[in-house]
């Protein structure tokens, strides 16, 4: 009996019926595992989209019949079931708001993130289509306007605050902006002070995002969707630490976690545009405002140089040996021993007019 479209969603329906085919086959063929029956796919770099799914190439399995597993079997037939009834009924829910229908059973947030990330992959659609959304974190501002999916009109005009990256950015609609760049702001606090320096429009328009540290899935959709709608240069502005790379290859190759949404968030046209740790030298910073690399820091410097994308990036392979070399590492705000407005007011203004990134 296969499932019955109702609603706009009807693909999920159709991907779960083809699941369901293949789970058939498998045990019409003897009980073995159905072809890319595993939960979370390897994964493989390309240049063009970045780190995406490698098709047959199980790295986990999840069986019904094993005592290990038998419990995580259940919690997925548990949210599948919450999923069906969500698209059958054409509504949305959180992570969060499935969570709290049994908190005791789930046990904490993250074995349902992690089960919703798993049914994504194993059925290859986005989150979106199973009809879950996450709740943003990450802060928008800047020349842009767009309209939600209800009607609601909303202006991201630089000001003291930011709007709030929507929860549904497939719905957003009519984007219109004269910016000419797009720049992600790794931190918080920075993004707030460059919003406090007027900085959107000191030199030409432009659009900031901030994910307030690692993106949430919102913030990497919405940079996405800008980069796709306007075509416009993006820009990444990060500490010159392994924390801060890390985030930035984020942001423009994606994550393994992930891997199989990749067309969806990845923009391998990103740049970095700062802090780099040639900058650190160039600019005089003092040694006192440096700090040195970690043990975990250097481990994670390491990891991230015998990434393979590393290899299509020179430029950026020789700020990370520079690095690694110094065993120094330093935040965005070491630029305040040369003046408070430093970075709003010579940093970023110089870096962008004489093309000063990578």
């Amino acid at each position: 009996m296969a499932f019955a479209p109702m609603g706009p969603e009807a693909s999920f329906f159709e991907v779960l019926d083809r699941h369901r085919e293949s789970l058939l086959a498998a045990l019409r063929r003897g009980g073995g595992e159905p072809p890319g029956g595993g939960s979370r796919l390897a994964s493989r770099f390309e240049d063009s989209v970045g780190l995406q799914m490698a098709s047959h190439c199980t790295t986990r399995k999840i069986k019904s019949d094993s005592p290990k597993s038998v419990q995580k079997f259940a919690l997925i037939l548990k949210i599948l079931s919450m999923i069906y009834k969500l698209v059958q009924s054409n509504t949305y829910a959180t992570k969060r708001d499935i969570y709290y229908t049994d908190s005791q059973l789930f046990g904490n947030q993250t074995v349902v993130d992690n089960i919703i990330n798993d049914i994504s992959c194993m059925l290859k659609v986005s989150r979106r289509s199973l009809h879950i959304l996450s709740t943003s974190k990450g802060l928008i501002a800047g020349n842009l306007r767009y309209i939600e999916e209800d009607g609601t009109k909303v202006n991201c005009t630089c000001g003291a605050t930011a709007v709030a990256v929507p929860s549904n950015i497939q719905g957003i609609w009519n984007l219109v902006t004269d910016a000419k760049f797009i720049l992600i702001v790794e931190k918080d606090a920075t993004f707030q002070r460059l919003l406090d320096d007027n900085f959107c429009n000191k030199m030409s328009p432009c659009i900031m995002i901030t994910g307030k540290g690692v993106p949430d899935l919102n913030t990497r959709l919405l940079v996405k969707k800008l980069w796709d709608t306007f075509h416009i240069p993006v820009f990444t502005l990060v500490d010159a630490d392994p924390h801060g790379i890390e985030i930035m290859f984020i942001y423009k190759y994606g994550s393994m976690s992930m891997a199989f949404e990749a067309h969806h968030l990845t923009v391998p046209a990103i740049r970095w545009l700062g802090l780099l740790p040639s900058d650190l030298k160039r600019l005089n910073v003092p040694k006192d405002s440096l700090i040195p690399l970690t043990k975990s820091d250097q481990m994670k410097l390491d990891s991230i140089l015998r990434r393979p994308y590393v290899t299509c990036q020179p430029f950026w392979r020789k700020e990370m040996e520079i690095m690694a070399d110094s065993k120094m590492k330093a935040e965005i705000q070491a630029l305040t021993f040369l003046s408070s407005d430093y970075l709003s007011r010579v940093y970023l203004p110089n870096k962008l007019k004489f093309g000063g990134w990578i």
